[in-house]
Parts: structure tokens; sequence; C-alpha cells
């Protein structure tokens, strides 16, 4: 069984100013997105199934999905902000969906065999995808939950033109053990490298740390404890206009109540993000020099 490449794809960036999804970086107007696709294709996924929302299905359906439609079996959902448990209902003034874990909810009926996930405006480097589907391969047939994380190195994953937020994480032989959220990582102005952790305080970090990026791996069987950890997030803060439920939320707490491992593939790759506009230039430039070696087709 092949596994699925789900491309979380339904976000505005709001500090970068657009539909980072649809703009182009190589050389021949190829988006991030179109990078995922070649690098899961290459790799040995079997389906891509973007999550979207409805509003732009058309435009991206016709600038992007039907590039790949005859390579590989396309797939859509819809994060929809009306779309929760039953018995649930959106508060009065919500306008924002409820997150990552919200989005990947979105798949749970194009969804039976093993997949990943990623950012779709986010690029992850081919080795990623190769390791990520060689572990996905292994698990397939199996029932018992599963999931799994590529691992980057904190260095490979800042930005020169500001700070950043990122996942930072606690390893024990290899498995995730938890993640803490730090926002504001940067060089300060001693040059050491800080972020601000969940007290306030400003820390130095080990710049070799290993990250979540958002590329998660997991079997079919997540989308039961998904759903009741949903609802169980919506009964206490569902409540709250900002509030949104993680997918490195769920998948600590699968950890913490036992239900699962979570194997980490470390990759010494970079990742390039586009977090603000001047990161399009760096960005830019790298995918040229991965095309100049022949990595990717101009």
């Amino acid at each position: 069984m092949q596994p699925a490449l789900l491309l979380l794809a339904a976000g505005m960036g709001s500090r970068y100013g657009g539909l980072k999804q649809l703009d182009a970086m190589g050389p021949s107007g190829q988006t991030m997105i179109d990078y995922a696709v070649i690098d899961a294709i290459r790799a040995g996924f079997g389906k891509i199934v973007f999550v979207i929302r409805k509003d732009f299905e058309a435009e991206f359906r016709e600038t992007i999905g039907q590039r790949y439609e005859k390579r590989i079996a396309v797939e859509y959902a819809f994060q929809d902000l009306h779309d929760l448990p039953a018995g649930q209902s959106v508060p009065e003034g919500r306008t924002k969906p409820w997150g990552t874990a919200h989005a990947v909810r979105a798949a749970r009926n194009v969804i039976s065999e093993p997949f990943a996930v990623i950012n779709a405006d986010d690029f992850y480097g081919a080795e990623a995808y190769r390791q990520m589907a060689g572990h996905l391969r292994g698990i397939a047939g199996t029932e018992a939950l599963s999931a799994s994380m590529v691992g980057y190195v904190l260095k490979n994953t800042l930005s020169p033109h500001g700070t950043v937020n990122r996942g930072i994480c606690r390893l024990d032989d290899g498995k995730l053990q938890a993640v803490e959220e730090f926002i504001a990582i940067g060089i300060d102005e001693d040059g050491t490298l800080r972020g601000e952790g969940r007290d306030g305080q400003r820390v130095k970090l080990d710049e070799d740390v290993i990250v979540s990026m958002n590329f998660w791996g997991f079997s079919p069987s997540l989308f039961e404890p998904l759903e009741e950890g949903f609802a169980q997030f919506l009964a206490s803060r569902g409540s709250e206009m900002k509030s949104e439920y993680y997918l490195p939320t769920l998948v600590d707490q699968l950890i913490r109540d036992g239900q699962t491992e979570c194997p980490v593939l470390r990759t010494d790759s970079p990742w390039f993000g586009v977090t603000y506009p001047e990161d399009k230039v760096r960005v830019v430039e790298s995918i040229a020099k991965l095309t100049e070696q022949g990595v990717y087709e101009a």
C-alpha cells in the first residue's frame, strides 16, 4: 500500500501578506506545492490530498491540481469553520478555522492508508519525503495507532529577516517525548540564539536542537482519537475566539496517554519557508541552486 501525502493549504499567510501556496518560487514559476508533489512522487507516495478552502477551489484546481491528476491520484478536502463534531457549534463572532488538527480532520473521509502531513507553503527537501515514505510503507496494513515526525535542526530553520516560532523537541532513544513551543526565536544583540518559552522568559537555545516543522506521519487510525480530542478541546476552549487545536498538541496528548510512540526521523537538510516577504529571495536562490545541481528540472 502506497502512502498518501496530505498538504495543508487552507491558510493565508498573515505576516507574508498573500496566498503563499500559489506564489512562484522556481525558475519556471513552480510553487512550493509543486516541489512537494514532485518530491512525494519520487519518494513513492501514491496519493495527494489537498486540504484547501472552498472559496479558492477553482483557482487552486486550475493552478495546481490539474498539473498532477495524470501522474498521481489527487483528492481534495475542505477545511470549514462549521465542520465540527456532532452537538458542537461555532461561537458567535468567530471567523477563523480551528488549527492544524482541524485541517487534518477535514480529510477523514478520503484517507484510508498511512499518510504524511505537511504545510503546503514550506520546502522540506527530498530526503525528508524518502525517509517518511519508507517509514509509512513499513506500517502499512497494521491497525495500531502510529505516529512519526521528521525532525529538523533548529539552525537550519531560522530566518535572517526576523524571529520565528518553533516547537522544540525533547527526545529519548530517538522517540519524541514532548514538544515545547518557543516564540520569537532569533539572534539577540549579544549574538546569542534565544527564544521565549511558555513562562514569557527569554532563554538561550541550542542551535542543534531538533525542532518540529509540521512534517508528521500517521496510520489512518489517527482519526478516531483526533475526533475525541477535538471534541474535548471544543468543550474546554471552543468559546475562545482565537483558540486553535494544533497537531503537535494532539500528538503530545497521545504520547502522554501511552496510546502511541513517535519515532523522529532526523534530517540535516535545510528547511525553506517564507515567513516574511524578504524570505522569498533566499528561497528562490536556494531552489535555483538545487535546479543547477540537477535535483529539479528547470
